[in-house]
């Protein structure tokens, strides 16, 4: 660690809010407009096209997120943080997984309705926004990235990472989910996970990691943004015909599988998106334990920060 430390400040508060903005706008485009819902049901009837084996290995897949895994993980955060004598870190990264159930849940079972703006049939009238599969997923992600220290985030993010974008995209092979859902679920999580980490930051749990950069962490950067990237791409390719063409009104078959494969896309894209971000955040921030006078350093610069300016 530095001796003397400014450390950011208002990044976490700022990305939060961006969260916040994402899954609002999510919700009144694609729940709130009737172009929304009928481009997300006929990505619903997309999916009826998945072959079998796809769809019973996401079904399966999700069918394993049950309230004992997610006790699961939670005791495991919780491990690694008591490992580490770090009960600020307990605190931050179990809060971020049980908070993230607490908003997404109450949100979709209570807040958030789903108006009859298109012609409707069974669960497709249902209100599934945020997905509290995705949150899951996404909030042990965050958690992880909090309680791992620097040397080991790398080799944490290529196994967590690769399951939580793929629970993403699953929620939407099974059916499960619509691409709303996960979008607003990866920034809700988002949003809980900076306002953690503020937390941390401002309590003097937080340095600066000054040692040489990881070769893993620099890699699973790099690939996972040239991944998001050419989904992103291959998603729009899905999307442009059939919806430039002759609009959702008369899909045809093939239409609604293309849209189902581009909303698979998104999905994973922005997962994968919404950890990078996150990861950026944490940039050459380390959670390595902290002495009492140096924290007491990095508690006074943070107060007198406005940025991100090392003293």
């Amino acid at each position: 660690m530095s001796d003397s430390l400014t450390l950011p400040r208002w990044r976490w508060p700022i990305i939060a809010g961006i969260g916040v903005v994402v899954a609002a706008a999510a919700y009144l485009l694609a729940v709130r407009t009737g172009t929304g819902q009928a481009i997300e049901n006929a990505a619903l009837r997309g999916a009826d096209q998945a072959s079998e084996r796809d769809a019973n290995r996401a079904s399966s897949s999700l069918h394993q997120i049950t309230m004992y895994s997610l006790g699961l993980a939670v005791l495991v955060v919780a491990v690694i943080a008591v490992v580490r004598r770090r009960f600020d870190l307990l605190i931050a990264a179990v809060g971020v997984i049980v908070a993230g159930q607490v908003v997404v849940q109450t949100l979709k079972r209570y807040v958030l309705p789903r108006p009859e703006l298109v012609e409707l049939t069974g669960h497709f009238a249902q209100n599934s926004l945020p997905s509290g599969h995705t949150t899951i997923a996404m909030t042990v992600l965050f958690a992880t990235v909090i309680v791992v220290p620097y040397r080991w985030r790398g080799l944490a993010m290529i196994v967590v990472l690769t399951w939580a974008v793929g629970i993403g995209q699953y929620t939407l092979t099974a059916k499960w989910h619509r691409l709303s859902d996960t979008i607003a679920a990866d920034a809700i999580s988002l949003a809980l996970a900076c306002l953690a980490s503020w937390w941390l930051v401002a309590r003097g749990g937080v340095g600066r990691y000054t040692g040489r950069a990881k070769v893993i962490p620099v890699l699973v950067t790099v690939l996972a943004a040239a991944s998001a990237l050419i989904i992103l791409l291959l998603g729009a390719v899905l999307w442009g015909a059939p919806l430039r063409e002759e609009g959702v009104a008369t899909a045809t078959r093939d239409d609604e599988w293309n849209i189902y494969l581009g909303a698979t896309a998104f999905a994973s894209a922005g997962s994968v998106i919404t950890a990078l971000v996150f990861l950026a955040a944490w940039h050459r921030l380390d959670t390595a334990e902290i002495s009492t006078d140096e924290q007491k350093r990095g508690l006074d610069s943070v107060h007198r920060s406005d940025g991100d300016r090392v003293t």
